[in-house]
């Protein structure tokens, strides 16, 4: 036996007299990076021990690297262009480029520092903002990410050579100027109390568009963009089949551990849940009546939440085939030509009155929702309303108010006339969402029953939305989500959004009080949700009663997800927010 070695012996021998013979003090453990454990006792002149104990912890291998996650959806992208795309499919696969000012808290919904900005002040009055943003953020080129491709992105959204439904972001903004670099400051017209929430778009790549913004409408890069400035970059995009993202080295929150990213388009329901329960697919968005197989799955996880959302039928309010813009290009409102049919407010309320929303929740969304009655969602507590009721079904009441506004059938075939024109309807939704099909055909079996004649088609995603913001529709089952912790939904009310090819108030809904008190609910001096509230609510009341809408539904979602995967943790507002994390299990 070596020297060193009887020392070590000794040492620890007459620790185990010593702790043995006296009351045992309270270890100081600290937590190094070692090889070996070592005791030692110190023996002072009055008699105290200390025992001081240096514990290891092993230093934990590197993340796992590799893999592809791939995500399963009905519908597929319509382009990769933030300032251009209106749907979530595009945003989906296109928000993995784009940075952008500020984030979203992926538990609360609130806006946080995460992203580009750093910090930021706010003058008094509460119309100047100064961003500060992060240094030495780049593009996978090369080239700095700064305060020019801010700039530049909101210049283009309010240039006369960008048709985009983004243009309500920019409506409220009198400048915006670029101090250095690194600072932006953004100066609104007026209070605007939800104008941080405006400026949270994804930044075009400026070095790479033209000055006067001509090229952005036609460009190539809004189907293949070259560079990316987030977690990852474009590889490809196979219309109606899929798109592929690989990872970015260079970003600066540090490059993801899997290899890539793939969004399938998998039209049919049935097919997307085979392929997750294979693992051919890592995630899908589930129907109602899937949840149950993939709970009983031991591969699989599901993540349930309360989505900021709404599923609903739009009601065209102008007629399809001379789509107009609400407003002329002095701001004056333009007369719509009225839809035939649906312009008649009695034809809208039977509608409401003539659906069995109880039935449709819990048959069709499978108890997966809940009764809405105006626009603003009961998690947006100071806003909301729970005195306004959704409609009541009651048939009897429908048919009376379409017999009472002289629509009847008269031929005795089943179908109401009016002046020679039949209750003939088109209602569309898109195809692969089979909730939203399920929905079709109640709807029409429910209206038929009361005279109604509804032609019900579900129709590929990219047809649905260009008959959407081209307002060429009669009726359509869609929904909005991602409409956060603010109640300001003036993009799908107000009268200067109804712009035909671009805008979000795609029912051409006019109405100047709202258009008043949209413009007043906003702009209450310090933005006090008490001062805000009673705008708000008054909206919710006009909506309900002027029906442009028929709220089907507030939105639950459900998730199903493979468990190959070690730290996945969803959040309402994002499911991806921690993706950088993830690994694949061994």
């Amino acid at each position: 036996m070596n020297h060193k070695r009887l020392t070590l012996l000794a040492v620890l021998l007459i620790a185990a007299l010593v702790l043995a013979a006296c009351p045992q003090p309270t270890p100081i453990v600290e937590t190094v990076k070692e090889t070996v454990v070592v005791t030692e006792v110190v023996k002072e002149v009055v008699e105290k021990e200390v025992v001081k104990e240096v514990v290891v912890t092993p230093t934990p291998p590197p993340p796992k690297k590799g893999g592809v996650f791939v995500e399963g959806s009905s519908a597929d992208a319509s382009i990769l262009n933030p300032i251009l795309w209106a749907d979530s499919a595009s945003s989906r696969v296109g928000g993995w480029f784009f940075p952008s000012l500020f984030g979203t808290d992926p538990f609360s919904g609130a806006v946080v520092p995460t992203e580009m900005a750093e910090s930021w002040d706010v003058s008094e009055d509460g119309l100047t903002w100064t961003f500060h943003l992060r240094d030495g953020v780049v593009w996978s080129d090369g080239e700095p990410v700064d305060a020019a491709d801010f700039k530049y992105t909101y210049d283009a959204i309010a240039s006369d050579n960008v048709e985009t439904p983004r243009k309500s972001n920019v409506e409220g903004i009198e400048s915006i100027e670029v101090l250095d670099p690194l600072t932006i400051q953004v100066t609104f017209k007026e209070v605007k109390c939800d104008g941080l929430l405006d400026l949270g778009l994804g930044w075009l790549p400026s070095h790479l568009y033209a000055e006067d913004f001509s090229d952005i409408m036609e460009n190539e890069y809004n189907e293949a963009p070259p560079v990316s400035a987030a977690e990852f970059v474009f590889k490809e995009w196979v219309r109606d089949d899929h798109a592929s993202v690989v990872r970015n080295d260079t970003f600066w929150k540090g490059a993801t551990n899997m290899d890539g990213w793939i969004y399938k388009v998998v039209p049919d329901a049935g097919a997307r849940l085979a392929q997750l329960q294979t693992g051919e697919l890592d995630m899908i968005g589930l129907q109602p009546e899937q949840l149950t197989t993939v709970e009983l799955d031991p591969n699989l996880n599901v993540y349930k939440f309360k989505d900021d959302g709404y599923s609903y039928i739009a009601l065209n309010q102008a007629n399809p085939e001379n789509p107009q813009p609400g407003r002329d290009e002095e701001g004056n409102l333009i007369e719509q030509d009225p839809h035939p049919i649906l312009g008649d407010i009695n034809v809208r309320k039977a509608i409401a009155h003539a659906l069995d929303y109880d039935t449709i929740i819990s048959k069709v969304y499978l108890g997966q929702g809940y009764k809405l009655a105006a626009n603003v969602l009961p998690a947006v507590e100071w806003a909301y309303d729970p005195t306004i009721q959704p409609y009541d079904y009651d048939t009897e009441l429908a048919a009376q108010i379409l017999e009472e506004a002289g629509w009847v059938d008269s031929d005795g075939d089943g179908v109401r006339e009016k002046d020679g024109k039949t209750l003939s309807l088109t209602l569309v939704t898109n195809a692969g969402n089979t909730t939203r099909e399920d929905l079709g055909v109640l709807v029409k079996d429910q209206l038929d029953s009361i005279g109604f004649d509804i032609n019900f088609e579900a129709i590929e995603f990219g047809t649905l939305v260009e008959q959407l913001l081209g307002q060429t529709f009669d009726m359509v089952i869609i929904g909005w989500t991602g409409l956060g912790t603010d109640p300001n939904d003036d993009a799908f009310w107000h009268s200067r959004f109804d712009q035909p090819g671009s805008g979000f108030n795609f029912v051409s809904y006019q109405n100047p009080k709202i258009d008043e008190l949209l413009e007043k609910g906003v702009s209450v001096p310090g933005c006090a949700p008490e001062d805000r509230a009673p705008f708000y609510k008054e909206i919710q009341q006009i909506i309900h009663d002027d029906i442009p809408y028929v709220f089907v539904t507030g939105s639950v979602g459900n998730i199903g997800y493979s468990n190959r995967w070690d730290g996945i943790n969803p959040g309402p507002w994002s499911f991806y927010h921690n993706i950088n994390q993830w690994t694949l299990k061994d």
